[in-house]
């Protein structure tokens, strides 16, 4: 890990460019977090571009470590790269000249100026979905030298298109929260900008879209860190098929999480105020997991019990 961390500025270049860019950005709409008093539905003006830049440099440095592993060099998956970075500048261009007009950015359609700047980020996000397809499709074509963090990688990538797909609904007709001007909404059954979690910001009062959009994303970071995890304090108990055994386990039970947070939403319920049925389901899930990483480890025990009788 510590070499890694030494060649991380010979990553994939405009990525990490990039990323050094959305660090400075990070700071400074921290600094105006504070120092800027406006309020734009509900929430400082600020804390919207601040979040995007925290997530773009936590989503870039991802992204250029994984194109690190591959073991030949593609061009077709740094050429992604690269629009990858460029659609994700495009978007915090837009979000950021829209808190200095003092207005939204998302949904925002209420003059054309406006709603062609909606536009650009739509498309922007289309563009990066392709993208971000196209690098996954290039990792998994490539033989990674460690199984457990290829699956690792090949699992995160698939799983943050998922977590794409989870923000959709929030864009559909259905969705638009019959407001002149508004082309659609984060939450369900309540307007935007209403009472939400601390930083964060989603709804205490109805269900909201981003919870499952922010998990689905996040694999890309949870299923390597758990790869490093198992290979760091269970990698002389468990041989790399059985790491490789507990990780998809632990894939499919975060893809069926992000599901399952995206169907709450849309039932209009808050993260913290769950019906039965979403608990029912929660638990089925929970359960099923458990039970599964139980029968990985019973696998790995059954040959030593019968060479001890």
């Amino acid at each position: 890990m510590t070499t890694a961390l030494h060649r991380a500025p010979h990553w994939h270049r405009p990525l990490m460019v990039f990323v050094s860019a959305m660090a400075v950005l990070a700071v400074v709409t921290a600094v105006g977090i504070v120092a800027d008093p406006r309020v734009l539905t509900g929430v400082p003006v600020w804390l919207k571009p601040f979040k995007f830049a925290v997530s773009f440099v936590v989503y870039g440095v991802t992204l250029a470590w994984m194109l690190s592993l591959l073991p030949r060099r593609s061009r077709i998956a740094e050429w992604a790269g690269t629009v990858i970075v460029a659609m994700s500048v495009a978007e915090m261009v837009v979000i950021v000249a829209q808190v200095l007009r003092g207005t939204t950015s998302h949904y925002n359609t209420t003059t054309a100026l406006n709603s062609a700047l909606w536009d650009v980020m739509g498309a922007s996000i289309m563009v990066l979905f392709v993208a971000h397809l196209v690098i996954g499709i290039v990792v998994l074509s490539q033989r990674l030298a460690d199984r457990v963090v290829a699956y690792a990688v090949g699992l995160g990538i698939g799983l943050t298109l998922l977590g794409m797909l989870a923000a959709v609904p929030m864009v559909l007709p259905g969705q638009a929260p019959g407001i002149e001007g508004v082309s659609g909404a984060h939450s369900v059954g309540v307007p935007d900008g209403g009472s939400g979690l601390p930083l964060v910001g989603w709804s205490t009062t109805g269900g909201d879209l981003r919870i499952g959009h922010f998990v689905g994303l996040h694999a890309l970071q949870a299923l390597p860190i758990l790869a490093i995890l198992l290979s760091r304090f269970l990698g002389t108990r468990l041989d790399e098929r059985d790491r490789v055994r507990l990780l998809v386990v632990a894939g499919v039970a975060y893809g069926v999480l992000t599901m399952l947070l995206t169907w709450q939403a849309l039932r209009g319920q808050p993260l913290l105020r769950p019906d039965a049925t979403t608990l029912v389901a929660g638990a089925a899930l929970v359960l099923a997991t458990a039970t599964a990483v139980g029968v990985v480890v019973a696998r790995r025990r059954s040959p030593e019990l019968a060479l001890a009788a």
